[in-house]
């Protein structure tokens, strides 16, 4: 059975300072939350560990791009569940159970849920099942089954966009699965992970 304490939440910011307590509000105190930050403020995010409990942040000295954080964030984990989310989005605690349901039942790399946009829904309406197989998943929230990628993440050569359509691509070649939870909503605002 799949615990709160068994999933890592990794979150890349660059100047997030206004929405990064909005997406970590209603993360279970259990889950474990990491915050790889790429525009050095290291104050904020001090005095943000010692709000959150579980969090750990990690300052980068300079922006060393999307799947180079996430890289270390992920080198960083001690767990077998990672959940990769932009700072704009929100997921809800009952949500996140759903999630914990479908992934303790299906063999899988990479998994989702539905992203929630102000007027779209990124939603997979084939078979009749809580899920449903795919050949990639937006980048803004995505879970990553470690066990399944034996140290290789992103490819450190793309520094930003294009990052998660690399790692499907090759989880897809090696066969293995990366499916959408249907029933699952995560919420993107879009558009504003860091002030203008």
């Amino acid at each position: 059975m799949i615990k709160y304490s068994d999933l890592t939440f990794i979150i890349v910011t660059f100047k997030s300072e206004h929405i990064i307590r909005d997406c970590l509000s209603d993360i279970p105190e259990k889950c474990k939350k990491i915050i790889v930050e790429n525009s050095s403020n290291k104050h904020f995010y001090e005095e943000l560990e010692k709000e959150a409990p579980n969090l750990k942040v990690f300052n980068m000295t300079e922006n060393c791009g999307f799947g180079k954080a996430n890289n270390f964030g992920i080198l960083n984990s001690n767990t077998d569940y990672l959940f990769l989310i932009n700072p704009d989005t929100k997921i809800s605690k009952l949500e996140i159970d759903k999630i914990i349901k479908i992934i303790e039942n299906v063999d899988f790399a990479i998994a989702a849920p539905q992203i929630v946009e102000k007027h779209k829904v990124y939603k997979q309406n084939q078979e009749n099942k809580d899920y449903v197989f795919v050949n990639e998943v937006p980048g803004m929230a995505m879970l990553l089954n470690k066990k399944k990628f034996l140290d290789t993440f992103f490819d450190e050569n793309f520094f930003l966009y294009l990052e998660n359509d690399d790692l499907c691509l090759r989880v897809k070649k090696r066969n293995q699965n990366i499916f959408i939870i249907k029933n699952s909503l995560i919420k993107h605002t879009g558009g504003i992970s860091k002030k203008q």
